[in-house]
């Protein structure tokens, strides 16, 4: 445009003097407002030119800034905030000596959300199926297809103090390290509510924690359980030990039940003041377990391989004090075609260990009873797998009155 216009100029230059030899002074005049006009509109043009190029620049910058922005924000959303969850469809098949046999189909399907916060500070909230059993959120199919519970299942904070030590509080999930999975303490479903301290450097951990049984003074039964376990990793014969000690306490003794019946104490002993009708019953003892375990792992024909080997003793009982278990798991069903096998036997004395919370399959829940554990599964994918497990148990031992129980369960499980 620059040059358009500096050729107009030396045109008018070159005109004039061609003008005043060949046409009269009025074309002359008319000839020169002509070029001036056309001047002026390529002066006009790109004044014009420079003012979009301005504004393209600026729109331009402002799409910048805004995709900018929104790739902020996706980022912080997808950073801070995870959605998490997972959906069972179980059958299940219980026969025990003295009941009549039970099939029954089950869900359970748990989500969370869990936020990442400035320093090192996480929040999580969580709902399951199920009722208000502590220690299962499975939801029994049928009703005629009645709609099915929900409850809160997680609600918690957890400040990383430092690299290597954590506080939590809240309705979380259990903090203690659990040999191989083991349930002979707590069940896996069940989310303890309370404060717990962490603190772990790899080759080493400690855990302490305070949880509640029932907070309220004013009910009569207030009560809280706590617990320290402390463990080291260590490498051994080609594999990886994880082995430690615990020691937890339960205040029980002389209180009722803190859930359930007025007699349903899970396999734990108890008195009643009036045995006929089973009232005003309550625990024989506390819960002083000290816990000793050992879990080693290795690899054997590209296989993950596992072995462990758990020890409890209830020091505040005078006798049904003890519980064991032990077991080995081969393989690991994670990514497609994948499979792995699981076998484990426990032996849980009536007042070893506080039945509420310890695991509520074997043996129908609860303690006095020992058996066999099996469980096999193949992954379809790394979200979704098939498994069987098998219970082969005795139950009420502790009086002499046993009872075979057997109980087989067909998983179909879903993460997300």
């Amino acid at each position: 445009m620059i040059k358009a216009r500096h050729w107009l100029v030396a045109a008018v230059l070159s005109l004039s003097t061609v003008a005043q030899a060949e046409v009269s002074d009025s074309e002359f005049a008319e000839m020169k407002a002509g070029l001036v006009s056309l001047m002026e509109r390529v002066n006009a043009l790109e004044a014009e030119n420079k003012a979009l190029r301005v504004q393209s620049v600026k729109h331009s910058e402002a799409v910048e800034v805004m995709a900018s922005a929104d790739q902020k924000v996706k980022s912080n959303w997808s950073n801070t905030v995870k959605v998490k969850g997972d959906l069972r469809y179980r059958y299940e098949g219980i026969a025990q000596d003295g009941r009549a046999d039970r099939e029954r189909n089950r869900v359970r399907a748990r989500a969370a959300i869990v936020a990442k916060l400035k320093d090192n500070v996480e929040v999580g909230i969580g709902i399951a199926s199920g009722n208000d059993d502590p220690v299962s959120t499975n939801q029994s199919l049928g009703g005629g297809g009645a709609t099915k519970d929900t409850r809160l299942d997680l609600a918690y904070f957890k400040w990383r103090a430092t690299e290597n030590v954590a506080i939590t509080g809240g309705k979380f999930k259990n903090v203690f390290y659990k040999p191989h999975g083991s349930e002979l303490i707590f069940d896996g479903d069940y989310n303890p509510e309370g404060v717990a301290f962490g603190w772990n450097n790899g080759s080493g951990f400690l855990t302490a924690a305070l949880y509640w049984l029932e907070s309220d003074t004013r009910r009569s039964n207030h009560r809280f359980s706590y617990g320290v376990q402390g463990g080291y990793n260590a490498e051994l014969g080609g594999g990886k030990l994880t082995a430690g000690l615990g020691y937890y306490q339960f205040g029980t003794q002389g209180r009722s039940t803190f859930y359930g019946d007025e007699d349903d104490f899970a396999g734990n002993t108890f008195t009643c003041a009036d045995p006929v009708a089973v009232t005003g019953c309550l625990y024989d003892n506390d819960f002083t377990e000290i816990q000793v375990f050992g879990d080693w792992s290795t690899t054997i024909q590209d296989r993950p391989f596992s072995l462990y080997a758990e020890y409890l003793n209830n020091t505040a009982a005078d006798r049904f004090d003890t519980a064991w278990s032990g077991g080995f798991k081969y393989g690991k069903a994670s990514a497609r075609g994948t499979w792995e096998f699981d076998y484990r036997y426990e032996d849980r004395e009536a007042d070893s260990v506080f039945g509420l919370i310890t695991g509520s399959d074997f043996g129908g829940g609860g303690t006095d009873a020992n058996g066999h554990i099996l469980k096999g599964a193949i992954a379809m994918n790394k979200a979704w797998k098939f498994s069987l497990t098998y219970f082969i148990n005795e139950t009420n031992l502790s009086f002499g009155t046993e009872a075979d129980y057997n109980r087989i369960q067909i998983d179909s499980a879903f993460k997300f």
